[in-house]
């Protein structure tokens, strides 16, 4: 029998019995384990379709004609059957728990060739690594906490595959970067045209539109702008939160007629989220101060030093 990702996952979701029980309710929020499986097949059903959409699309000659070769386009393959697989996984344990799986909504991806459609793979597979790091304390079970974990680590090589492809740095940051649900809502709503009417409601809501207009990439120590929609308001004082790996920085923000600036901290690399905030993060970030966001900012890291004397 062939050994796949999808077998390891059924395996596993077979040998998870508590799947099967009505699952803990969280005291945050009242979030249930449920809620966050929905969730993440919620993130799930929009990669798979973004993956096959594309790929049903574009065959291995515009690939080749846009500047990737044959390797790339055979490791495509594979990510869309990992994020098919993602989906089955998560339906068989949502049924096992006693849910109804939450269908595929209507998409509307904005990448018109080849090199955008890879530079949106490459922002997805980020978000969907950030998704899962930031829905794990919500999550009360140790075996669905390992499963995300798995799934985990398949998004962050999905990650690495599409930034070595674009020759960004595939190891940016020491660390991934975890977002909170809501956060992951506000991204993900930007793709969704119409979900069915019979999927149950999630108990996350997205924050105001965040809009990044300066270009990527970007680099640290240097001020970049944003913008937000008609009718949000922007205190006299505000920041602008940068979220980079573990590191949550606030930034004094600036306003000019509607254009909001900020200095990108040193410490943000590679993937990085910005939030309107209207007080400074301190160890973390409530979501009760986000004012709006998160805009994406691509940052290049400054070339790494290492201590050679310690061999």
């Amino acid at each position: 029998m062939k050994f796949t990702l999808r077998s390891a996952f059924c395996a596993l979701l077979s040998a998870s019995s508590v799947l099967s029980l009505p699952l803990e309710t969280r005291q945050q929020g009242g979030v249930t384990d449920l809620d966050v499986l929905q969730f993440a097949l919620t993130l799930e059903h929009l990669e798979n379709v973004f993956y096959k959409g594309a790929l049903s699309r574009f065959p291995l000659e515009q690939f080749v004609q846009a500047g990737f070769d044959a390797q790339y386009f055979n490791n495509l393959k594979f990510v869309a059957h990992d994020e098919e697989a993602h989906v089955v996984f998560l339906q068989n344990a949502i049924a096992a728990a006693g849910g109804k799986p939450v269908a595929a909504c209507k998409y509307n991806f904005p990448y018109t060739d080849v090199r955008s459609f890879v530079a949106l793979g490459a922002v997805l597979e980020g978000v969907g690594v950030s998704a899962y790091l930031g829905g794990a304390p919500v999550i009360s079970s140790k075996d669905i906490l390992t499963a995300a974990g798995a799934i985990l680590v398949a998004e962050g090589l999905h990650q690495s595959v599409q930034r070595d492809s674009l020759q960004q740095v595939a190891s940016a940051n020491i660390v991934g970067t975890p977002v909170g649900p809501n956060a992951i809502i506000t991204l993900a709503s930007a793709f969704i045209v119409e979900c069915p009417p019979e999927n149950p409601p999630l108990p996350f809501k997205a924050f105001p539109e965040l809009t990044l207009t300066q270009a990527n990439p970007n680099a640290p120590n240097i001020t970049t702008t944003f913008t937000v929609d008609q009718g949000i308001t922007i205190p006299a004082q505000f920041f602008i939160t940068f979220v980079s790996g573990l590191d949550i920085i606030s930034v004094p923000g600036q306003n000019a007629n509607g254009v909001l600036s900020a200095v990108i901290p040193a410490e943000a690399q590679g993937q990085t989220y910005a939030f309107v905030t209207n007080a400074a993060a301190s160890g973390s970030l409530a979501d009760s101060s986000v004012i709006a966001g998160p805009a994406i900012l691509e940052v290049t890291p400054d070339s790494p030093t290492f201590d050679l004397t310690i061999l």
